[in-house]
């Protein structure tokens, strides 16, 4: 197959495009030099290119287009949020659509469903809010609903892969984040870690994308996820005892770190300061509510089966 991805800089996009290299030829978006020279290094072959600039001649015998490129700062403007998921998606879809392309693969996120409640248990059922305070949520749920209404059956097929937590070596977002707040004497439980959450290895979300280059119901979302529900506190425990990390026991109530993120993130943009807060809103609720997901439909319409447990990439972060 010859295929197109974009984000391919990223921590998820690279990975696949790394994955993908070994049996395709594979044309991955390159905004500048440095990630050419990444894309060149990974085995696929870079256009230069960008959201707001691709045009159906970078797409010319693209069988399938795989959309990883994403606004995912944890704090900037709605208009960030917009022209880099909504727009920028929108951007693609077109040009995609245009050049004659098959299948189109875009990589979202159960974030879109969430608006600061818990979601225990959830498929691809759940509904989307009507709004989301949220602006990286609201934009990832506006995204996938044009790729989704995009969908022409037999023409042009739309899909939307939605995993959860990703991780994994090379991370490069999740864990840095992190670990810059047990330095700096900044991380705090929220809830002592007791929200459950489910999580998506990178090894695991990549076989979910090989899966869906020739499965599926076109016009459908998946989640993708390494099947096992564990505690932030076990969870993150782990992935720090791999860092040789020791995050302490200092605590927070959830209803207080998510106050406080309110009032520092609306002093931020009352001021217009562009730096990060120190919490942001999304953080402190996503972080404080429990979320955990079948991916059932992914085994019986992709055929997905995860490919490496938590255990084993716990022990590969280790290593």
């Amino acid at each position: 197959m010859k295929i197109f991805i974009t984000g391919a800089s990223g921590f998820i996009g690279g990975a696949i495009a790394k994955r993908l290299s070994t049996d395709h030829f594979v044309l991955c978006m390159a905004r500048s030099d440095s990630a050419a020279k990444k894309i060149t290094a990974m085995g696929a072959r870079p256009v230069s290119c960008a959201l707001d600039t691709i045009a159906p001649g970078h797409l010319k015998y693209v069988d399938v287009v795989i959309h990883c490129a994403a606004f995912v700062e944890p704090y900037g403007t709605w208009q960030d949020y917009f022209q880099g998921n909504v727009q920028g998606t929108k951007n693609v879809l077109d040009a995609a659509k245009e050049a004659g392309v098959k299948r189109f693969i875009h990589i979202g996120t159960e974030a879109a469903l969430f608006h600061g409640q818990d979601m225990n248990d959830i498929d691809e059922s759940y509904p989307y809010p009507s709004h989301s305070p949220f602006y990286y949520s609201e934009s990832k749920k506006q995204a996938e609903i044009l790729v989704l209404d995009a969908n022409q059956t037999g023409a042009f097929e739309t899909f939307s892969l939605r995993p959860r937590l990703v991780w994994g070596k090379g991370d490069t977002s999740i864990l840095p984040n992190l670990l810059e707040m047990v330095d700096k004497g900044r991380f705090k439980w929220i809830d002592g870690g007791q929200a459950l959450t489910s999580s998506s290895h990178i090894d695991n979300v990549v076989e979910g994308v090989v899966c869906a280059l020739t499965r599926g119901t076109p016009g459908q979302a998946y989640f993708i996820t390494d099947k096992e529900i564990h505690s932030f506190r076990d969870f993150l425990g782990m992935l720090f005892r791999s860092e040789n990390r020791n995050p302490g026991e200092a605590s927070i109530p959830g209803w207080a770190v998510r106050s406080a993120a309110w009032l520092v993130e609306g002093i931020y943009r009352l001021f217009r300061i562009k730096s990060k807060p120190p919490v942001t809103r999304f953080a402190a609720a996503i972080m404080s509510a429990n979320c955990t997901i079948a991916s059932d439909k992914a085994e019986r319409e992709l055929g997905y089966r995860p490919v490496k447990t938590v255990e084993q990439g716990m022990a590969e972060m280790g290593a």
